[in-house]
């Protein structure tokens, strides 16, 4: 028996939804305050401080958190793991919307967003030493592509609802999508991989600025390898919450194994986070400073998730699943916060605390997130509905 993805229905404007839009209504407000006034009348952001909240929560952060699809596709089709196909459309609209506002963030955050435009087109003028390029380009391009990979489920709403044009822009559409599916899949695999690395290589830029315990040349490839799991995690808490709220199927056999791919991806994280320091020398650097505090708190998050998972007969009960992908969500989140800011000293003249601007915006913002995923879920086919027998080939 297969799961087919069926819209959920029912009203979209509740007392939840309105609330959120009351969110998305402040941060509004606060965003024409911010574009009229500029960055330093609205935001704590310094000369010793040009990332903040914006770009550590909502980009860095943000982006990890939407590597739902990226992490489900790697299995779905690079390990040719069909069974794992009722969870890609979730994983898919979860990365599209986190990547849609982690790039409406970086608007928000650049002194002069009107020329964002010039960075795809004035190809001359391109620094191709920078790894901010290659994360401009790569997240521009990836954010496409990921609402080229969620259009199916557009288009299926469309050829069954719509008439004249529409649905036969919806039929010529999927036929198109049958042949030219796997070309697309195949750059949604590789941008990600190319621009979640380099946000780890930007702080390398920083040199002595970061702290020791976080500055490595290998940061790109923990950047990697954490947001893979972190896409695993996200998927275990999203079906959680979509069950939940929307009494949808958890899929709990098929996420205990996606599971078992997260245990293996949280060891390796672990191996070479310390194989790296100790390499280096720096094991006396744990235990030198309250920094090493920081450090333990975040090892102690990625470990604790590998011990609840390393058994397969716990994997398969859903309670331990969502408390171990939470574990791991949280455990991504610090270790970027932890990157991007608490570790990062410009100097003892310079300090940062997001200002109460760029506070309400990045809740308006996730707002508005959540928002667009219920909207869109109650509308068009993305959750696993009723269960059905499987077409014959």
């Amino acid at each position: 028996m297969i799961h087919r993805a069926e819209p959920v229905g029912g009203p979209i404007i509740n007392r939840f939804t309105s609330f959120l839009l009351g969110l998305v209504g402040i941060s509004v407000i606060l965003l024409i305050w911010r574009f009229a006034a500029g960055l330093g009348a609205t935001t704590a952001l310094n000369d010793g401080y040009p990332f903040g909240l914006w770009i550590a929560f909502e980009v860095v952060a943000g982006t990890a958190l939407a590597c739902g699809g990226y992490a489900v596709a790697i299995l779905l089709y690079v390990f040719n793991k069909g069974e794992y196909h009722p969870l890609i459309r979730p994983a898919l609209l979860t990365s599209a919307l986190g990547y849609s506002m982690a790039a409406f963030a970086i608007i928000i955050d650049v002194g002069r967003p009107w020329f964002i435009y010039r960075i795809p087109i004035r190809v001359g003028q391109w620094n191709l030493n920078s790894p901010l390029l290659e994360v401009a380009l790569c997240v521009m391009a990836y954010v496409g592509v990921l609402w080229i990979e969620l259009a199916p489920a557009f288009l299926e709403k469309w050829k069954e609802t719509g008439s004249g044009g529409l649905r036969r822009f919806a039929e010529s559409g999927l036929r198109f999508f049958d042949k030219a599916m796997i070309w697309i899949v195949s750059l949604g695999i590789l941008l990600p991989t190319m621009h979640q690395s380099s946000l780890g290589t930007v702080m390398l830029l920083g040199g002595p600025k970061l702290h020791k315990l976080w500055n490595t040349p290998l940061i790109p490839l923990l950047f990697l390898v954490s947001c893979i799991a972190m896409g695993y995690a996200v998927v275990i808490f999203e079906s959680g919450v979509s069950g939940a709220v929307f009494g949808r199927p958890r899929h709990t056999a098929m996420l205990a194994k996606l599971s078992g791919a997260m245990v293996v991806v949280l060891a390796l994280f672990l191996v070479i986070r310390f194989a790296d320091l100790i390499l280096r020398g720096r094991l006396g650097l744990m235990f030198h400073d309250w920094y090493s505090v920081l450090f333990w708190a975040e090892m102690a998050l990625f470990a604790v998730p590998l011990v609840m998972l390393s058994n397969a007969r716990r994997r398969q009960h859903f309670p331990t699943l969502f408390k171990a992908a939470s574990l791991m969500l949280f455990a991504g989140i610090l270790y970027r916060f932890d990157t991007y800011l608490v570790a990062f000293n410009p100097g003892r003249q310079w300090t940062y605390f997001p200002s109460l601007v760029e506070i309400l915006v990045s809740v308006g913002v996730v707002s508005l997130e959540i928002l667009l995923y219920i909207a869109i879920v109650k509308r068009y086919p993305i959750l696993a509905g009723r269960a059905t027998a499987p077409e014959k080939a």
